[in-house]
């Protein structure tokens, strides 16, 4: 049985560091994403992107307006005959004062990635001079860095 999985994923700018970023080994493999996750049943995407973002990165922070909701199919990495539904928001930090960031992407510990179907992740900053859509590993995150720099 198939299901469309919703995600929803945080853009947090910092004007002295740049883009935010997660860089995760997830079964096996590397990618370079945005911070976000999940979407948990009863959970509104708001509070899910709260949650998340404090999972994933230590961070309190306030949604700010929305992005992007994937407008096409976009089947799962993960599972076959599956459909990812992602909605992307701008975040803002309450505090940066407890974020912990690596300046090198993938900068894992071999303890960290011993274990082939395990995971690790940590956050690091990428300026926004040197951000561009290749940066990024999902396809929708490739989208949204694009419509974010046209912005900027």
């Amino acid at each position: 049985m198939s299901h469309i999985t919703v995600r929803v994923y945080g853009i947090l700018i910092d004007h002295d560091h740049g883009l935010l970023v997660s860089d995760e080994f997830i079964r096996g493999d590397y990618f370079t994403k945005l911070p976000g996750g999940g979407l948990e049943f009863g959970e509104g995407t708001r509070d899910c992107l709260i949650r998340e973002f404090k999972e994933e990165t230590g961070l309190d922070v306030t949604v700010g307006d929305h992005i992007y909701t994937t407008d096409f199919y976009q089947p799962s990495a993960f599972k076959a005959g599956d459909q990812i539904l992602s909605i992307y928001y701008y975040v803002t930090p309450i505090s940066l004062s407890k974020l912990q960031t690596r300046s090198i992407a993938f900068d894992f510990k071999p303890e960290e990635i011993t274990n082939q179907n395990g995971q690790a992740e940590h956050t690091r900053w990428i300026l926004l001079k040197d951000l561009s859509e290749e940066a990024m590993t999902l396809p929708i995150d490739k989208i949204v860095i694009n419509k974010m720099l046209q912005a900027l």
